[in-house]
């Protein structure tokens, strides 16, 4: 990723320094020597280009082949304008279990692939200073794998595992005691935001100034009193001329309000951090989605994050960018990012740019105390990390019973699947949630229907079914709802959430390669297809919406509407045509 980009533009400090490039690195059954000597004093074997991981071509070493543990290491000097303050190491994903050190001392250690986690490092620090980290990997069925296949060579629709550093690894400087966190939940029925802020540090004579500007325009600036560790403060948002609303946030125009936070102590500024929100709400009502109480359809596609030569990392910030125009581009106003946690600056990008996003956690596959702890564990940090992005409008705990195989009719399963669903209403009741995506729906805000059905004529199956008896609807086979759940119509919505999946036959030749159903043989006849299928979807009123399968190629999965190098396999403006016509 570039170095020149804040790595947290939704929590950013003016004081960073990026440590992305080259690092040591080692395989673990090629150290010979004693941990301790070995980690200071050894050349390492190898060089790894940070944050892409080994097993990728634009780290440099590209190996398919399992290894359980790795190693790392790089040193470093502080910038001059970052010496003199508080220092902390930060990293935005390590996969899976990092253990770290800095100059010889252990700072700590952290699991989960996919979320961040940091260590002060102020008392250690000298002119010249040496961070290494060992990370473990196992193919390990009960932690958050995503579409990491847990063997060398990808199969099905999973494919290659990513082990190590992954997304960027930076440093930041803080005058004082830091800000520790912000969550801002905007009320557009009130005209609202309230500001929950946490200082880990806090000491009564604390207080916090607070600016809102729109556009460089100044909107609200308040100072108030920390009243604990946790401190709530109301927003109130005044309309710029009494007669037109706030800037409401929307895909067609992405109005953000930006956010200055100043902790002072006794007179002396401790902490400053930037951060945004958007005004906007997402509801259902009689069985629509709503945004900002008005109608919306959604129309997304599936968009897995991967790329040919740097897996789950994007190879640029421009990358990640261009990946959102091209999705608007083809008509679509929302992504569902599958099966990953995607990098900060995706959802950064795509408040900017203005997209719909379903944020979904990536599934374990064995179902134990162990998966459920590991599971929880991370979809909390995953919440409270991107609480804020304005374009995340709901949150995937589950995708197809993956990790819960028997939630049809396990009882432990199905309490499982529901207790996400509540977690997730407890740390964020504004947003909608899917919680199994596809099919054997316990509770949820939105039940999602999977069907890779060829012809549009199959999926009108469901505007009969949907309005009479949900219950016996059999998505892939499967039943729609598990054993003992009822459909609750007055609060929830249908949606086809996957479906279509067309390759064409250039790109299946191989004999390993596929797509769902038949490949077409041109893309006109592929988008003759996709005209068929959504134009059924559409049809269908019980339904709000669509996401199609899928934004680009993923390895032997060649169904996109993107080739892996995410270039069009033709005229973005053929799709939109189709989607503009659906309202």
């Amino acid at each position: 990723m570039d170095n020149k980009y804040c790595p947290r533009p939704d929590f950013a400090r003016e004081d960073w320094f990026s440590l992305n490039g080259e690092w040591d690195f080692e395989f673990e059954e090629d150290r010979k020597e004693e941990l301790e000597g070995w980690i200071w004093k050894t050349q390492f074997s190898k060089k790894i280009l940070v944050p892409f991981v080994y097993q990728t071509e634009k780290s440099g070493i590209h190996d398919s082949t399992i290894h359980e543990q790795v190693w790392y290491r790089r040193t470093f000097t502080v910038p001059d304008n970052m010496c003199g303050k508080r220092l902390f190491l930060k990293f935005g994903a390590v996969d899976y279990k990092a253990e770290v050190w800095l100059n010889g001392r252990f700072l700590g250690e952290h699991s989960g692939g996919y979320t961040p986690f940091e260590f002060e490092i102020t008392p250690w620090m000298a002119d010249e200073n040496t961070v290494v980290l060992r990370v473990t990997d196992r193919p390990d069925t009960a932690q958050p794998r995503g579409k990491q296949y847990w063997k060398e060579k990808g199969d099905r629709c999973w494919y290659v595992a990513s082990t190590g550093i992954w997304q960027n690894v930076w440093l930041e400087a803080v005058s004082g005691s830091p800000i520790t966190h912000v969550k801002l939940t905007p009320d557009i029925d009130t005209n609202t935001v309230e500001a929950v802020i946490t200082v880990d540090e806090y000491q009564p004579e604390d207080t916090m100034e607070i600016e809102v500007t729109y556009q460089g325009r100044g909107v609200k600036t308040m100072e108030v009193s920390l009243d604990g560790y946790r401190t709530r403060v109301v927003i109130a948002m005044k309309p710029e001329d009494f007669i037109d609303e706030l800037h409401y946030w929307t895909p067609e125009q992405p109005n953000l309000y930006d956010v200055s936070l100043r902790l002072v102590r006794g007179g002396k500024l401790q902490d400053h951090v930037n951060t945004y929100f958007g005004m906007r709400k997402i509801s259902i009502e009689d069985g629509r989605i709503m945004l900002n109480h008005k109608p919306c359809y959604l129309k997304m596609v599936l968009d897995q994050g991967y790329w040919e030569e740097s897996a789950l990392t994007a190879p640029s910030d421009e990358a990640l960018r261009q990946d959102i125009l091209l999705t608007k581009e083809l008509g679509f106003n929302g992504a569902r990012k599958h099966q990953k946690i995607e990098d900060p600056r995706y959802y950064y990008w795509a408040d900017k740019l203005g997209l719909l996003v379903w944020a979904e956690m990536p599934s374990g596959y064995e179902f134990c105390d162990r998966e459920i702890g590991n599971l929880s564990r991370e979809y909390v940090e995953f919440i409270m990390r991107d609480y804020n992005h304005p374009s995340i409008i709901a949150w995937v705990p589950l995708n197809e019973s993956w990790g819960i195989r028997k939630v049809l009719v396990d009882p432990a399963q199905q309490n499982f699947a529901v207790s996400m669903y509540h977690l997730t209403k407890a740390m964020d009741p504004g947003r909608l949630v899917s919680t199994n995506d596809g099919w054997e729906n316990v509770k949820t805000d939105i039940v999602g229907i999977h069907d890779y059905h060829k012809e549009g004529a199959g999926i009108l199956k469901y505007a009969g079914t949907l309005s009479g008896n949900p219950e016996s609807v059999f998505p892939e086979s499967r039943r729609l709802f598990a054993y003992g759940t009822c459909c609750d119509k007055e609060n929830s919505v249908f949606m086809v959430t996957e479906y279509g999946g067309i390759a064409l036959c250039q790109d299946t030749g191989n004999g390993e390669n596929w797509g769902y159903d038949r490949p077409e043989r041109s893309p006109e006849d592929l988008l003759r297809r996709y005209r068929d299928v959504t134009g059924a979807i559409a049809g269908i009123c019980q339904i709000s919406g669509f996401c199609y399968t899928q934004l680009t190629d993923v390895y032997q999965e060649v169904n996109g509407i993107l080739n892996m190098k995410h270039q069009p396999k033709f005229p973005c403006s053929q799709m939109k045509e189709i989607n503009d016509q659906i309202k």
